[in-house]
């Protein structure tokens, strides 16, 4: 394709709308699947790369290492190609919006308007929705170019991504291991260079366990900032998330995707500062607290390290200090409101219904059924309580550390590992370290920090109740000081039946 291998001019670095940061020039278009959205941007701009060309890489590199992930379930190339053509034509006119011509992918739980949208369950096989969720309708309206749905696992109730519909997704860096759940489509999409920018969702951290699975950025904002909508029995445990390569691709989502919809009546008003400019401003002197395990989370020794050796990377513009919290494991408040959650979507059809299910949701369904009105008030009285405590213990820090996964990626076909430090878990608990903050509705980030046994491993940044900013600056300060992004799986198997 005309375009590969140019060297960007420096001029083309110069290029920037709607208050968006100016990405750093591109070195070269060795591989434009590689490239990172604000790379993609400073191409486009320079005419070095056109939409085209590099929609139509993406869509080549789907069609042969995508079908080993099995990541996409429905793949929109007619729409894609269109959208980088418009992007083209915009490119040319200086009317380009902020992801003209940019490949992205939306997790198959989020509605697309004219789009199947299956939210991996068989009774949803063939259903195209006549509305696109608000985060959907931001990108399309930015220009751009939609690749298609990304699998999950039904209605994504579980941390390893496979459903009865679409089958199983398998993670980049070892074809034999999950990508993680329920986002782990998204997140191997990313990794695999099959498309810069992804939307996920993060319920129980859907988003960021996947991320460190993949060795990716999943970026779960602050509840309100990127609105929800349709909205469903799970509330406000209930976030849009952000896949990417670089920070600065994450903060340019975000400022795309966030703002009040009157779709979601607990939508944030945008903040006065972009989330692309807020990337600048680094973390000098912020106070720092490190935790493993917040005093209740099991986690594999050798993760543990490998963490804690990536914490040291802020001791030089930061004050960080090791914590031992004494908060006790949320899982018992937030197992109850995601069974409810999910005996509410069947409260009519359960038993119609029953037998098209995942069978392994079936009894999650049920024991939401078993739930009494009180144990749901229980659950959302403690979790107030919860929220409370962790407002106190960050009261006197301005960000907090913790591993994003206490695991690297374990075996496809399992819900997941076996044991975590020695200990078996009852099922979704060894997810505490994120889902926590869904309870709270803190931002909270996993950013790949290095590898064990060849696995990445994710670095969890957790800011202050809607202290987006700070997040997004400790991941650039860190994407800094420990680059990630020319650390990749290695060759994935091409296919061409």
């Amino acid at each position: 394709m005309a375009g590969f291998g140019l060297t960007l001019p420096k001029a083309a670095a110069s290029i920037s709308t709607h208050a968006h940061t100016e990405a750093p020039p591109t070195s070269a278009l060795t591989d434009v699947t590689r490239l990172s959205a604000l790379e993609l941007r400073v191409a486009f701009a320079s005419r070095a790369l056109s939409p085209v060309e590099a929609v139509g890489a993406v869509l080549d590199r789907i069609e042969t290492v995508g079908r080993q992930l099995n990541a996409f379930v429905t793949v929109t190339a007619e729409e894609a190609i269109d959208a980088a053509r418009r992007a083209e034509r915009a490119w040319w006119r200086n009317e380009a919006g902020p992801l003209a011509g940019i490949p992205f992918s939306v997790k198959d739980t989020i509605v697309t308007k004219g789009v199947r949208t299956t939210m991996g369950s068989r009774r949803l096989a063939d259903w195209v929705p006549s509305i696109d969720a608000p985060s959907v309708e931001r990108c399309r309206r930015a220009g751009g170019a939609l690749l298609g749905k990304t699998n999950t696992p039904e209605f994504g109730w579980k941390y390893e991504t496979t459903n009865p519909l679409a089958g199983t997704t398998r993670n980049p860096w070892n074809l034999d291991l999950t990508p993680g759940g329920s986002s782990g489509g998204a997140a191997a999409v990313v990794a695999a260079g099959l498309g810069p920018l992804a939307l996920g969702s993060d319920t129980a951290g859907s988003t960021r366990i996947p991320a460190a699975f993949c060795g990716v950025i999943g970026f779960k904002p602050s509840y309100g900032v990127i609105p929800v909508a349709p909205g469903s029995g799970i509330e406000t445990l209930g976030h849009v998330g952000v896949l990417a390569r670089a920070v600065r691709d994450v903060a340019l989502m975000l400022d795309v995707c966030s703002g009040p919809d009157p779709r979601d009546r607990l939508s944030l008003p945008a903040g006065e500062e972009t989330f692309s400019s807020a990337v600048d401003r680094g973390i000098d002197g912020l106070r720092i607290a490190w935790s493993s395990d917040l005093g209740y989370a099991a986690i594999n020794p050798e993760v543990r390290d490998a963490v804690a050796a990536a914490v040291r990377a802020f001791d030089d513009v930061a004050v960080v200090e090791e914590i031992s919290p004494s908060l006790e494991d949320p899982f018992e408040i937030v197992e109850p409101l995601l069974a409810a959650g999910a005996a509410g979507a069947h409260r009519d059809d359960f038993a119609a219904v029953r037998d098209e299910l995942d069978p392994e949701r079936v009894p999650v369904v049920e024991r939401g059924f078993r739930l009494t009105a009180a144990d749901v008030g229980a659950a959302l009285a403690a979790r107030a309580r919860f929220v409370d405590s962790m407002r106190e213990l960050m009261e006197p820090y301005d960000l907090l550390l913790t591993p994003a996964a206490p695991v690297t990626a374990f075996e496809v076909g399992k819900q997941g590992p076996a044991t975590v430090d020695g200990r078996v878990l009852p099922g979704l608990s060894w997810g505490g370290l994120a889902y926590a903050f869904n309870l709270t509705g803190q931002p909270a980030a996993s950013v790949p920090c290095g590898l064990v046994g060849g696995l990445p491993v994710g670095l969890q940044i957790v800011g202050p109740w809607r202290d987006d900013a700070a997040v997004l600056r400790a991941c650039a300060a860190f994407e800094r000081a420990r680059p990630w992004a020319a650390t990749r799986p290695d060759s994935i198997p091409a296919t061409s039946d």
